[in-house]
């Protein structure tokens, strides 16, 4: 083979190359709306060191969350998303007194921003935004009590696109007043 014809076949190779690159750039500039759903483990942990009184939960309990969002493809490999989502953590058991079994279960709606890298089907996001969240907690010994409020939310993902469906796994991070949960999820969303 010669020479000229190596660097032809070099050139053609490099050129197919490129052209599938920026192909794949494309994938992360696309907008549109999105629905999607995921399943995974929420922790609840929260404490009151009262001697006379402690409270202590520290649990963990399966969780869900259904959300919708519109990716804004201003750039190439860039995504900037809004998301709104319906999370329950789920119900965790704790001590109040000296008396245990007692459940308190957690629920709200997440509103988000983020911002996102895809280099072809993968990529990877952080999201920041609110919960709104509401408890219910059912004691063996007490009145029952409900309360509410809205604090920071934080996150974290993965994602891998084919065509118009993602699989998406996320960690996110909540600070309800005095109780921490941690959200470990896995699930898909669908691109119109």
């Amino acid at each position: 083979m010669t020479f000229r014809m190596t660097k032809r076949m070099t050139m053609m190779a490099l050129a197919a190359a490129l052209a599938g690159t920026a192909g794949l750039a494309q994938a992360g500039g696309e907008s549109g709306f999105y629905l999607g759903g995921s399943a995974g483990n929420a922790s609840f942990d929260f404490s009151e060191s009262d001697p006379d009184f402690p409270v202590e939960f520290d649990d963990d309990d399966m969780a869900y969350k259904l959300f919708a969002g519109y990716n804004i493809g201003a750039v190439p490999m860039l995504n900037l998303a809004v998301e709104g989502a319906y999370v329950n953590f789920g119900t965790f058991e704790g001590d109040i007194g000296n008396t245990t079994g007692n459940e308190i279960d957690v629920d709200g709606f997440i509103f988000s921003g983020l911002v996102g890298f895809d280099l072809g089907p993968i990529g990877l996001f952080g999201k920041a935004g609110v919960v709104s969240w509401d408890t219910d907690l059912n004691t063996n010994d007490f009145d029952d009590e409900s309360d509410s409020g809205s604090d920071p939310a934080y996150g974290v993902g993965a994602k891998f696109q084919i065509g118009s469906i993602a699989i998406r796994a996320e960690y996110e991070m909540f600070d309800l007043d005095e109780a921490d949960i941690d959200f470990y999820s896995l699930g898909a969303a669908f691109t119109f």
